[in-house]
């Protein structure tokens, strides 16, 4: 529920009241002490009708020059259950906030400064601990207390606005405030290797919670687009968006964290995968969630006010079309390189099946083809293939590994290191 409070010129206070006497809001009127020529009229409304009213009074004269909407716990008044009704059980039934209310509540969703950095070493922190542990439990709990889905919210509220301010303010806090993450969990991963508390000589690209996110593929980048999607949809209805905030986190904590860790084991490679990861879904948390309020129907004021292509030729869509094209040329390069990892992988795996399919390895079974890509781009530097197959014992298969090097080689046109691993299995017998 929603109580406002707007300031009406007095020549256009008569277009006002009809307005209201038309929807059947109860209204109360009073004097304003800085001018005799204003009023100061207040009414309660469900917050799903403040849109739909604010629009029809501003079309009849109200410029919005002095316009407080407030949350209020209850109201009566004669016609406030008819409102109710009608917005929010009847056939104008919708769960859609204001643009002021939209932009106010992706603010009031990043805490102070203080708060903000301390909770983000909190969480990466965690989710250090949780990937050098490979517990998935760990670092959720990393997810949860992580702070970023105010900021990336911003960044997407001014993208879907064209709000300069907004977009700046998002970008700078989540970059800085991952930036902190990523130097922090290099710190703490470099005192836990000189401590002894964790062994130097672990191999942390063996670490399943850890390689997941050193390289983007495409299930990883939908994480940041869901995420992206579903804030947007919280805070553009008058739901809670505190478990928005874990899908969110989600998306980057763990990737910031995965970064340092690399770094402080000195794997490049492990570094650079995940920070590309990170790079990548803060990109697509932003512009899915102002993907997601274009489509609730929310636009730029210029948009509103002048139309798409005035608005355009005036500069009043700068914002947009900025993080748009970013937000493009980063991910299509991506995407051409998931794409292109994924094209070798399947390719791969068929050129694995065809070779076990024959009648001489009917007693084999396929348990695992992993893939591992270093370097970056359409073609990467090598490209390494671990093929694990289950055998019966005394059995050695000397030619497998020649065969399934040769057919993965020629179906792939690349150089490719290829390495079988064979597990024995022995069957019990009555």
């Amino acid at each position: 529920m929603r109580f406002i409070h707007v300031q009406v010129p007095r020549a256009r206070s008569d277009e006002v009241f009809e307005v209201l006497a038309n929807e059947q809001i109860d209204y109360v009127v009073t004097e304003t002490a800085e001018s005799d020529d204003d009023l100061l009229v207040q009414f309660p409304l469900p917050a799903q009708a403040v849109d739909a009213v604010l629009t029809d009074l501003r079309e009849a004269g109200l410029d919005d020059s002095f316009t407080v909407i407030a949350t209020a716990e209850t109201a009566s008044t004669p016609h406030f259950a008819e409102l109710e009704a009608r917005f929010v059980e009847g056939e104008e039934e919708t769960d859609a906030l204001t643009r002021e209310e939209i932009g106010s509540k992706a603010r009031n969703l990043k805490p102070s400064t203080r708060t903000y950095y301390a909770m983000t070493l909190l969480s990466v922190l965690v989710a250090t601990v949780g990937l050098l542990l490979d517990a998935p439990s760990v670092v959720v709990g990393s997810m949860v207390i992580a702070p970023q889905v105010g900021a990336a919210l911003t960044a997407s509220v001014g993208v879907a606005f064209s709000d300069g301010r907004m977009v700046r303010d998002g970008v700078v806090a989540l970059v800085l405030g991952l930036v902190v993450a990523i130097g922090f969990a290099t710190g703490f991963g470099w005192l836990l290797r000189t401590t002894q508390f964790v062994s130097g000589a672990v191999d942390v690209t063996t670490i399943s919670q850890l390689s997941t996110r050193t390289s983007p593929g495409v299930l990883s980048l939908l994480i940041g687009v869901c995420a992206g999607a579903a804030g947007a949809f919280g805070l553009s209805t008058d739901l809670p968006v505190s478990l928005v905030g874990v899908a969110v986190a989600a998306a980057l904590i763990p990737a910031a964290a995965a970064t340092g860790i690399g770094l402080a084991w000195g794997y490049p490679v492990v570094a650079a995968g995940a920070a590309v990861l990170l790079v990548v879904n803060l990109l697509t948390i932003t512009t899915s969630g102002a993907a997601a309020l274009w489509y609730l129907g929310y636009r730029p004021a210029a948009w509103l006010d002048d139309g798409p292509l005035a608005a355009l030729r005036a500069g009043g869509l700068n914002a947009t079309l900025a993080a748009v094209v970013v937000a493009a040329m980063v991910t299509g390069g991506v995407g051409t390189t998931v794409a292109s990892q994924s094209a070798f992988e399947n390719t791969t795996n068929d050129a694995v099946e065809d070779v076990l399919d024959r009648d001489a390895y009917e007693e084999l079974t396929l348990l695992a083809v992993d893939v591992e890509f270093t370097g970056f781009g359409v073609t990467p530097t090598s490209r390494a293939v671990t093929v694990r197959i289950s055998r019966p014992v005394d059995e050695p298969y000397p030619r497998l590994p020649v065969r399934l090097d040769e057919r993965i080689t020629a179906t792939t046109g690349g150089d490719v290191s290829v390495s079988v691993e064979f597990v024995e299995t022995t069957r019990a017998t009555a």
